[in-house]
């Protein structure tokens, strides 16, 4: 309840518009009460962004009249049953939220999803305000399949940066890194396991741990698959030197047990105190600067991540959101879909730091700027992080077998093996998968 009430509130003057939407699209023969008494289900994956619109799900029903079941599940629970389900044609829902950066490859080879051209030209069906040039144009890419047929529309752009703790370095006289070598120095001076308090966090989980790794070798200006999406890269030799950095500072600057840490549990390892930095996604950022989850919450600092030997960038992963093909309320589910990537749900999604929205207008719009919680270090290091974006997981259809497989060999590089060796295997072994997936 507490986290309702501070989301509600800290988007309370934003979310005042859903009447004045209403209004404007009466005039262009839209109308968001169209399909009034329907009632729809909505399958969300376990984010900041489902926390908002679970939040404000009561405004999205009086606006429309429809009823709406919604559930929030796990990210790794989650990407199996909507599979399962969709598989099957007659999935339980009518809404998915789904993660791109994932799913991409699946969703349009499967051919999942209903095509959302169709809803966006009819203006019965789309508010007038709707403003589709609004998204970004790397969401769209991502959201629209190689035969031109738009699957989904973007809800976030979450972004990869670095956390720190400005007590404990301004204490040590430690400058915020800029590049690996900083970071690791910094860690190495921060770290002081005797107080309870080390110098890095980061995710350590097999599968979790592949896209802190992935944004590491970005800064050997290398992704982990050619661009034609049919060999990996992960057994390079700046592949092998991105798993040494990462042995390195896991190993030497991480907590005891860091090698079962997924986000959540870096988390909340850097809000109590206990680590000094933390390299994740913006979009889990929210608690860090709540008082009543956080013993940093006034002296928690945002910047891009630290840059490799060949340059600096963010890693980028798109979640959004789509209708099933096999859906039965589509009329209904497009409208709830409208309004879960619209511009008033993207203003609460910044405002209260629940991501980095696909939009443009959120980061110019100065209610958003001046009633979030967020210092201007935090605005600055997303749009910052932005214009580095690179993918940070290839677009590939086994993208989970991928982050299982190279996890492994990741977790066991944490615990002390060969990083050359592990990287290899590793890499062997999830070649064949995708050379399977490739030739099916």
């Amino acid at each position: 309840m507490i986290r309702r009430r501070r989301l509600l509130q800290a988007s309370a003057s934003l979310l005042a518009a859903p009447a004045l939407v209403e209004k404007v699209g009466a005039q262009s023969a839209f109308d968001w009460k169209q399909f009034k008494g329907q009632k729809i289900e909505v399958n969300l994956q376990k984010n900041p962004r489902s926390d908002v619109l679970q939040a404000h799900q009561k405004e999205f029903e009086e606006l429309t009249g429809i009823s709406v079941g919604s559930e929030q599940i796990p990210e790794q629970q989650q990407r199996p049953k909507v599979a399962m389900e969709m598989s099957t044609g007659h999935p339980s829902f009518d809404v998915v939220n789904v993660a791109m950066h994932v799913q991409k490859r699946l969703i349009e080879r499967a051919k999942w999803m209903e095509d959302l051209r169709p809803y966006l030209n009819d203006p019965k069906m789309t508010a007038a305000d709707f403003d589709f040039g609004d998204f970004s144009k790397a969401g769209l890419q991502v959201a629209t399949g190689p035969d031109g047929k738009l699957n989904v529309l973007p809800l976030n752009q979450d972004l990869f940066i670095l956390m720190y703790n400005k007590a404990l370095l301004d204490a040590k006289g430690v400058k915020p890194p800029t590049t690996l070598d900083e970071l690791f120095a910094a860690a190495q001076k921060l770290n002081d396991p005797s107080k309870g308090v080390y110098g890095f966090v980061g995710r350590g989980l097999k599968n979790a741990n592949v896209v802190l790794y992935d944004n590491m070798l970005l800064g050997w200006d290398q992704e982990t698959v050619t661009p034609d999406g049919k060999k990996l890269l992960t057994d390079t030799p700046q592949a092998i030197e991105a798993a040494k950095f990462y042995q390195k500072i896991m190993r030497e600057c991480a907590p005891p047990g860091v090698v079962g840490f997924n986000w959540n549990e870096s988390q909340t390892t850097f809000s109590q105190g206990r680590a000094a930095m933390w390299w994740d996604a913006i979009g889990f950022t929210a608690p860090l600067i709540d008082k009543s989850k956080s013993k940093i919450y006034d002296t928690v600092g945002f910047m891009p991540p630290p840059g490799g030997p060949k340059g600096r960038w963010s890693c980028t992963f798109m979640d959004a959101v789509g209708i099933p093909a096999g859906s039965k309320n589509k009329g209904p589910a497009w409208l709830y879909v409208q309004w879960a990537v619209g511009k008033t749900m993207m203003n609460a999604y910044l405002s209260t730091g629940a991501g980095t929205p696909a939009r443009s207008s959120p980061y110019t719009n100065e209610a958003v700027i001046k009633g979030s919680p967020f210092r201007p270090d935090w605005f600055q290091t997303a749009l910052e992080c932005l214009k580095i974006a690179r993918s940070g997981l290839p677009e590939i259809v086994p993208v989970t077998e991928f982050r299982d497989i190279i996890g492994v060999g990741l977790t066991n590089i944490i615990s002390g093996a060969d990083p050359a060796e592990e990287m290899k295997k590793a890499t062997a072994a999830a070649q064949l998968v995708l050379d399977k997936s490739n030739a099916s």
